[in-house]
């Protein structure tokens, strides 16, 4: 393609939400009371079970491996029951609510939402010219996720980590989108100053830190709402 402007979204935290949280200890506590009302744990309980083992932790190893849906569940589903199995649940058990975490998760109308500033954001910039593409570290049912909540008409690219095999900040993850759509010019938005930021300037793509402040942002909005001035000063430039 030849002079598209692109505007590279992160998803989640970002352009939608599930639970008002980006993390997953919210879902094993839901998952929980789905099977077992009453049970008493809270995210909070799992949080400390959930800061590693994603292949997100580990953004510089590759995982080509685990680009087909069931091979990246097989990797994550361990790390999920050892969650349950932290606080009191046998492994058969803690496998079973490993299953429904996954069910949840995945079902676009269970939890998940949009911002209510993102599709403004998205159709100011797309009526002043900007393509939009969707680049997340996320499960391999993103796509599904992305339908479910309406943006596949506004969104041309949906670039997911659990399909390509490559994390943000990897180089190769960025490229993913920029080599498939070819942009003239090309902006990164997220809400991660090391995934959607750092590791975006490092490969030479302009960004924008939203909805999280950090002093090593250049650039900074605390809406989405922000965003388009920052591109806009750039093309006037």
């Amino acid at each position: 393609m030849r002079n598209v402007r692109l505007v590279i979204w992160d998803f989640d935290g970002t352009l939608a939400h599930r639970r008002g949280e980006t993390g997953w200890s919210i879902l094993l506590a839901e998952a929980l009371d789905a099977e077992e009302p009453g049970h008493g744990h809270t995210a909070e309980t799992f949080r400390p079970y959930l800061r590693d083992g994603f292949p997100w932790h580990r953004p510089e190893v590759a995982h080509p491996e685990l680009c087909e849906p069931e091979a990246w569940w097989a990797a994550v589903r361990p790390l999920l029951s050892r969650a349950y199995e932290s606080v009191g649940y046998s492994s058969t058990r803690a496998l079973e609510l490993a299953d429904t975490a996954r069910r949840l998760y995945v079902d676009p109308d269970v939890g998940w939402a949009l911002f209510d500033d993102t599709l403004p954001a998205l159709e100011r910039l797309s009526q002043a010219g900007w393509m939009h593409a969707i680049l997340s570290n996320h499960v391999p049912e993103l796509g599904r996720i992305v339908t479910g909540l309406g943006l596949r008409d506004v969104v041309e690219h949906v670039s997911c980590s659990a399909e390509t095999g490559y994390e943000k900040p990897h180089a190769r993850a960025y490229a993913s989108v920029l080599d498939h759509l070819q942009p003239e010019e090309a902006w990164m938005v997220g809400d991660n100053v090391v995934a959607d930021v750092l590791g975006a300037e490092a490969v030479g793509l302009p960004a924008v830190l939203v909805r999280r402040p950090d002093p090593r942002a250049a650039r900074y909005a605390d809406t989405l709402a922000g965003v388009p001035r920052f591109l806009e000063e750039a093309v006037a430039a």
